[in-house]
């Protein structure tokens, strides 16, 4: 057994002064850390802050270093991030998210899909951990807050925690997901969905990746992981893998709601469904000279009037659809497109809105295939997210913390446009988000922004968040039993 540590707890007493009152006891784990997060009055915990200097070096040294996009202005941090998942650029991210958090003394745990699980011991590790989570990679254009804002946070609250002297009743930590962004492979919040079962892990090895390669290859995401070495060895499960007893995520709204009313933060109760679509479209290839138009059957000039319906069809219906990619074949300047693959994102709160919108919408495509002379269609499901309403005990944390740190009691409720990887947590266990603005509501773009002090006062919350919950995971009896303070 180790020797014993002089800690000392913080009590409130009658005239309201913190006093120290010290006492002997044992750490087995983290012998250095000397106060109990059970211990932290209301007042001490709401006093925690992060470091700003830290994040900020933090974001732009990794978007630097792995994976600098397209520059939009003159000073060195003025250009996007392209870190698609599974490239090189992606493993080196992948290296310093890892060395980080064991120099910050954290067990390292790489699952099956490539999750990446950085885990800070507590007091009692018999017990699931609360994460902080989001990811690493980004769109082929992409910012270099989207994700990345999220993982710098988590590492920042290690550091906090380490700064502070504090040791949490259960284990915490930070995860990284494999492929939100669905940009390179197009699934959606992938990682997070093969742990949570949403998605098929074998299915999903053989995913290949939308471009071909310098090689003219398509490689498969399990190729891929093997490749750069995060082909981890422990199942990608919320039982059998990695297991969770909460999920915090900071990300940047991507929306102009916050910065335009001038708030700081916001509180994420839910995300809405979300469903992706791919539409194929054959036609004849014809010379372009000796081809009157009564005689053609012009895929890519039918797809364009799918291009045009969907956003029509969709005001009408107040849902949101997007079409993202189209490619169209041969791709010969002087021969009329013969097939077309074009993709279709449908959005709205409500998952039967949604639903509906797209039978509506294939209805119309069979009544305008119809009606072309050579032009048939195929239109399947590629993916689907419901509507998510996240846990009420998360949220408080939440709520909580925001008010705290930003001392006002009207911190906005908000619901996601975007999808993120909380929706597949939030199957398994308490899960919440926090939002901060970016500027005028740009993201997946290279200008997309965020203002160093929006990026400190989002790790602020969530480092109190996941400290708020931990305090009620004790108070519940998730560690064997509610202690009192002196342990």
């Amino acid at each position: 057994m180790p020797a014993p540590i002089i800690s000392a707890c913080p009590v409130r007493t009658r005239f309201g002064v913190l006093s120290i009152r010290p006492f002997i006891r044992f750490f087995s784990h983290t012998p250095v850390h000397h106060l109990r997060s059970t211990e932290l009055t209301p007042d001490y915990l709401s006093s925690l802050r992060s470091n700003p200097d830290r994040i900020w070096t933090d974001i732009h040294t990794s978007a630097s270093k792995f994976g600098p996009g397209r520059r939009w202005g003159q000073d060195p941090t003025h250009t996007g991030l392209t870190r698609l998942t599974l490239t090189d650029h992606d493993k080196a991210a992948r290296d310093w998210f890892v060395e980080t958090t064991k120099s910050l003394h954290c067990d390292v745990k790489v699952d099956a899909i490539g999750n990446t699980f950085a885990i800070r011991p507590g007091l009692n590790n018999d017990v699931p951990a609360t994460f902080v989570g989001s990811h690493l990679d980004s769109q082929p254009l992409g910012g270099r807050f989207d994700g990345v804002l999220g993982v710098c946070a988590g590492i920042e609250m290690l550091r906090v925690l380490n700064d502070n002297h504090i040791e949490t009743e259960g284990p915490v930590g930070v995860v990284n997901w494999t492929n939100e962004e669905g940009a390179r492979f197009p699934v959606s919040m992938m990682g997070s969905g093969v742990w949570a079962g949403a998605q098929d892990l074998q299915s999903i090895y053989k995913l290949k990746e939308v471009n071909a390669g310098t090689n003219g290859q398509r490689r498969t995401v399990k190729e891929e992981l093997e490749r750069i070495g995060y082909l981890g060895n422990i199942p990608a499960s919320p039982i059998e893998g990695v297991r969770m007893a909460g999920h915090f995520e900071l990300h940047i709204e991507q929306g102009p709601k916050l910065d335009s009313e001038k708030k700081s933060v916001g509180v994420v109760e839910g995300v809405q469904s979300y469903q992706w679509y791919e539409i194929r479209v054959w036609g004849q290839a014809s010379h372009a000279g000796a081809t009157e138009f009564k005689y053609r059957a012009d895929a890519l000039l039918f797809a364009s009037g799918i291009v045009v319906k969907a956003r029509e069809m969709a005001e009408k219906a107040g849902v949101l659809a997007t079409v993202g990619i189209l490619r169209a074949e041969p791709g010969s300047v002087n021969t009329t497109p013969d097939s077309v693959y074009m993709t279709l994102d449908i959005r709205h709160r409500d998952n039967e809105m949604v639903a509906t919108f797209a039978a509506d919408f294939q209805g119309w495509l069979k009544q305008a295939a119809g009606r072309e002379g050579g032009i048939t269609f195929e239109m399947s499901k590629t993916f689907e997210s419901r509507a998510t309403k996240f846990d009420e005990v998360a949220i408080a944390c939440v709520r909580d913390s925001a008010g705290a740190v930003t001392g006002k009691h009207d911190v906005p409720s908000m619901t996601s446009g975007a999808g993120h990887d909380s929706v597949n947590t939030s199957k398994h266990c308490p899960t919440a988000m926090v939002f901060v603005p970016c500027r005028k509501g740009v993201s997946h773009h290279p200008e997309e922004w965020c203002e160093k002090e929006h990026c400190a006062v989002g790790t602020d919350v969530i480092v109190q968040s996941v400290l708020r919950f931990d305090q009620w995971r004790h108070k519940e009896g998730h560690f064997g039993g509610s202690l009192d303070s002196n342990g």
